[in-house]
């Protein structure tokens, strides 16, 4: 099977489990949103799938080999990561050179080709880079590799609009034109709401949720106006959560729309990606 397979992953430092019995599929050619809060597990999975740390029981497998310690995985999965695991001392076209021999699928001519869309200095030494061109220099190490799975993790920290605009600019044209499996986790889930197919939510180290996002939208809507017919409204429905402004009052439902009262005031309005995601995960929430 053609994909990133995780079995009944579980992770624990000391007393708090990172992550608790997880079990899902990133399929092949596809682009995932991962999202969670911070502390959810997000950065803890991808290190056990990257190879950097090790899962306490269960296994991950890529296109059916076991990603633990194995050698014939390393041309199938890249991570980009919000740590920095680069020789802070090496020039960036230097980099460009060690990647290049470490990977047979990295394409040093594209590489230096999207590093002048940045505007990206590859003659400046890595620690010389401002937060957001190290981001930059990360996200083009990513960009360039052919591999068939390619994790993003935190891409965008540091950038300004016009580069987080040309990052995802870019990431579209090559997937377009060489179809991989990409997984973004970001917490700016409005930014990637028309890049993604796919949604995989983790809170408190288990999976919430995994469906498509035209699915996901469906799941639910908003209905808003005075507290009063709101609350009336919301009846035996299934809340999320509540946004309140004086006696104005907005409550997220998850199911299919109810008709309106012909004598109140109410809206119904479609709950965007990140609306729904907030609703899911925050305290208290279902």
């Amino acid at each position: 099977m053609n994909a990133i397979q995780i079995k009944d992953v579980t992770k624990q430092y000391g007393n708090v489990t990172a992550l608790d019995h997880i079990s899902l599929t990133f399929e092949y050619g596809k682009i995932y949103g991962f999202l969670g809060r911070n502390g959810a597990g997000k950065s803890t999975l991808i290190n056990i799938i990257a190879n950097r740390i090790f899962a306490d029981s269960g296994e991950i497998l890529i296109d059916g080999i076991p990603a633990k310690e194995d050698m014939r995985v390393h041309e199938k999965i890249f991570c980009m990561s919000e740590s920095d695991l680069y020789d802070t001392g090496l020039k960036v076209k230097e980099h460009f050179k060690w990647i290049n021999r470490f990977y047979d699928s990295f394409d040093i001519e594209k590489a230096f080709m999207i590093a002048e869309k940045f505007g990206l200095d590859t003659n400046k030494k890595f620690k010389a880079l401002s937060r957001g061109y190290q981001s930059v220099f990360k996200l083009i190490a990513a960009l360039a590799l052919q591999v068939p799975y390619v994790i993003f993790d935190e891409p965008v920290l540091g950038l300004d609009a016009n580069h987080r605009e040309l990052f995802y600019e870019l990431l579209l044209k090559d997937y377009e034109k060489n179809e991989r499996t990409i997984i973004i986790a970001t917490h700016l889930i409005e930014e990637v709401a028309n890049l993604i197919e796919e949604v995989v939510l983790i809170d408190q180290g288990k999976v919430l949720l995994q469906d498509n996002v035209e699915a996901l939208l469906e799941m639910g809507y908003s209905v808003s106006g005075l507290a009063q017919e709101v609350d009336s409204y919301c009846k035996d429905k299934n809340i999320i959560g509540y946004d309140e402004l004086g006696s104005l009052k907005v409550a997220y439902v998850l199911g299919e729309k109810a008709q309106l009262p012909r004598d109140g005031h109410l809206q119904i309005s479609a709950m965007s990606l990140q609306k729904l995601f907030v609703k899911l995960t925050e305290k208290g929430g279902n």
